[in-house]
């Protein structure tokens, strides 16, 4: 790995230049990334806007995200590991099944030998970096970037930085207590999400330089200013920024990448849509339930048939699978960029991870969403709260019956129009650029 740049002897070569793209091609900026693909792409989205900017940019996540990472002009740093057998395990999928936050902790706490063997790989790709931004999931990135001297930006894709205006995601379906009690939540948020990590850090440091990090504590709360600032991938028209908050926290709008023009649609796909109604999206991304699947693959056809509307399956991650007998107004599909597939469509029913949620309501078309686990509940309820869908039916509760219900209520006008309306305000922010300038601000 190379050394870092001279960034003072490059800024006054910057002087000598009409273009400062001279400077920045010079710097190199590192994204920290890990996990499913909805905590990928808003990633390379980020980074395919710095590389416009005209910025040279690392992302470092799974192997299996490399050609989407170099697609967008993007350096690539594998870490490497078989995440599909690590999704696959016992402990990750009793973790996948938490809902509420006693299990989440407890889920974490399995997940915590799983998290040591990344912590050298992060660690390494940091190197030769002028800036680090790093997922909530990697807070190594906080002290690669103490140890080069250098800025790092905390980037989750959803509020995390401490507010009494709501409570954090995992406690957002739990009662409102208040000010105080959402304050709370937040901090317990950090703490939880520290804990995953925090002792496989310590013993990759201690491994590594003889003892743990300076001031080793939880990174979340250190990024709230200038040279640490925190920038999320969020709408403010789904979380507003609360008052409470320093300049130095940004809600940027949601990270969309940019579907590349050689994606092409199967024709099969193509002359399904053209023979009917926009039917509803049926997908749970990477959620593997495979001892559940079929059974909702058979609730999710009973309630296409009861409400009579067509419907196209995405089998994901194996959390529904391709039934013998389906009728002629089910398509089944492997995948297909969602910003492509969703403004086709009448509704969306998925799993609520918040990649598929921004997705959703970048659409401008109603949600239904069914929560596993975790941060999935909160996105649930939030699409509620906004009008823009029908309320969350937990995966364990989930019926047919409910399922036409939700359907029946999140295709009615008013519902419809809300949506539109949203979307179109999610679609006027472009939020990558916006978290871009922050970054490049940081350079100057």
């Amino acid at each position: 790995m190379s050394e870092r740049v001279n960034v003072k002897k490059l800024k006054k070569l910057g002087r000598k230049v009409k273009n400062n793209n001279t400077l920045r091609n010079y710097m190199v900026i590192t994204i920290l990334t890990g996990g499913s693909r909805g905590d990928t792409e808003p990633y390379i989205a980020l980074g395919s806007a710095l590389k416009k900017a005209g910025y040279k940019v690392r992302i470092a996540t799974f192997e299996k995200y490399e050609k989407s990472a170099k697609e967008y002009g993007l350096d690539f740093y594998p870490i490497k590991g078989d995440v599909s057998a690590v999704a696959s395990s016992d402990d990750l999928q009793s973790a996948m099944k938490a809902d509420n936050p006693i299990k989440v902790l407890f889920s974490f706490n399995k997940m915590r030998s799983y998290v040591y063997d990344l912590q050298e790989q992060y660690f390494e790709a940091c190197q030769g970096s002028e800036v680090i931004i790093y997922h909530p999931g990697m807070p190594i990135g906080y002290f690669a970037a103490k140890k080069l001297g250098i800025p790092s930006i905390f980037a989750p894709p959803f509020p995390m930085t401490p507010t009494s205006d709501f409570p954090s995601l995992i406690f957002y379906k739990a009662p409102r207590l208040g000010k105080r009690f959402n304050l709370f939540s937040h901090r317990m948020l950090e703490r939880i999400m520290w804990f995953a990590s925090k002792a496989p850090l310590k013993q990759f440091w201690k491994k590594k330089f003889g003892k743990k990090p300076k001031n080793f504590t939880s990174p979340f709360k250190e990024q709230n200013s200038k040279d640490n600032p925190t920038i999320i991938s969020c709408s403010q028209h789904v979380f507003p920024k609360p008052a409470d908050w320093s300049d130095h926290v940004h809600i940027t709008g949601y990270w969309f990448l940019e579907e590349k023009s050689d994606w092409k649609p199967p024709e099969e796909l193509l002359s399904f849509l053209e023979k009917g109604n926009p039917p509803i999206y049926i997908g749970f991304g990477s959620i593997k339930d495979k001892s559940k699947a079929e059974e909702t693959t058979r609730m999710v056809l009973d309630a296409l048939q009861e409400t009579g509307y067509r419907g196209i399956i995405a089998l994901g991650e194996k959390g529904m699978v391709e039934l013998d007998d389906l009728a002629d107004n089910v398509f089944v599909l492997e995948r297909a960029p969602h910003s492509w597939l969703f403004p086709k469509m009448a509704a969306v029913i998925h799993h609520g991870g918040a990649g598929t949620t921004a997705a959703g309501l970048h659409a401008g078309v109603p949600s239904i969403i069914i929560p596993y686990t975790n941060d999935q509940f909160a996105w649930g309820l939030r699409i509620e709260e906004l009008a823009v869908g029908s309320k969350p039916i937990p995966r364990k509760k989930l019926s047919s019956k409910k399922l036409a219900q939700a359907i029946n209520f999140a295709l009615t006008e008013e519902i419809k129009q809300n949506a539109k309306e949203l979307g179109k305000k999610i679609s006027s922010e472009n939020g990558a650029h916006i978290a871009a300038e922050i970054v490049g601000n940081l350079l100057k």
